[in-house]
């Protein structure tokens, strides 16, 4: 039995062991990431950003490296092009920019749309300080958390989806204004983490459910609220900014958001609901450039 006992012990089980408890050291000190801790931030992203069954798995494999880059290289850039048309063209007051805007290469604008680039560079262009600074906000809030979780291009594939959608659907529904800022791309991280609350509502504890879409209520609410009186009723003379962006930017993230957070644990290129949403999404594409180049009342 000693003979025996003493073979057990030589076999490769306590390999496996000495593995386990290396993995699990990795995942209370944030991650393989030497001379660094990051477990209370993981703690807290993985209470707020995953359902209780997918917690574990994360917290095994988090690691400080790399930083969310995606987010954080598009905050500085859209934040250096503000400041850049700010003191190109200066303005008595930095609440509304007008006359620098207008002429940006990156502005989206109904006379321009044959230059494509504008569908997607329009997210770097600001009309305020109040525009960028709401913007910064909530992209850096939930962003950064997200990547942590998703990693920079699964992020940056929702983002760059809402901020599309967002300039083709003003496109269509709102023809002949401009539209500036980043809110397509915002509120498709937003739509994302809402479906995710949603349906993993059961899984948290109610109220802490229930005070996050309250929150994301408040926020939205707030936001959209602000863009309706820019668009209809402000009496300052500016560059529009469209709440349409807003709402085609929250549909992309309830649809090709939600999948693709949902699946942070596997390759969501495998799952049918991504192709659904991708076909969806490509359908109104080819729609909108369908109706820009023929119906589009900005054509006359």
């Amino acid at each position: 039995m000693e003979l025996e006992r003493l073979s057990l012990e030589g076999a490769p089980e306590p390999l496996v062991g000495e593995e386990r408890r290396r993995r699990e050291e990795e995942g209370r000190a944030g991650g393989p990431c030497p001379g660094c801790s990051c477990e209370n931030l993981h703690q807290t992203v993985s209470k707020w950003l995953l359902p209780e069954r997918a917690r574990a798995t994360y917290l095994e494999r988090a690691t400080c490296l790399p930083p969310p880059l995606f987010i954080l290289a598009v905050s500085a850039a859209e934040l250096s092009v503000f400041i850049y048309y700010a003191v190109w063209k200066p303005q008595t007051q930095w609440i509304t920019l007008d006359t620098g805007i207008w002429e940006s290469p990156f502005i989206y604008r109904p006379d321009k749309r044959r230059e494509a680039w504008r569908f997607l560079s329009y997210m770097l262009v600001h009309a305020g300080i109040e525009h960028i600074i709401g913007n910064l906000v909530l992209q850096l809030v939930l962003g950064i958390p997200l990547e942590l979780v998703h990693k920079g291009h699964r992020v940056g594939l929702v983002y760059l989806a809402g901020v599309v959608g967002g300039s083709l659907a003003s496109s269509i529904c709102d023809p002949l204004r401009g539209l500036v800022g980043a809110s397509g791309g915002v509120y498709a991280l937003i739509g994302g983490y809402f479906m995710n609350i949603l349906v993993n509502f059961q899984e948290m504890i109610p109220l802490f459910g229930a005070i996050r879409l309250l929150l994301i209520f408040f926020i939205v609410g707030t936001d959209v609220g602000f863009a309706l009186y820019r668009r209809f009723l402000s009496p300052v003379a500016g560059v529009q900014v469209s709440f349409v962006a807003h709402i085609a930017g929250g549909l992309a993230g309830m649809s090709v958001g939600y999948v693709i957070f949902s699946s942070f644990d596997k390759n969501f290129i495998k799952d049918p609901r991504f192709w659904i949403c991708i076909v969806a999404y490509l359908l109104f594409v080819g729609f909108a450039v369908f109706f820009n180049v023929f119906f589009s009342p900005a054509n006359q």
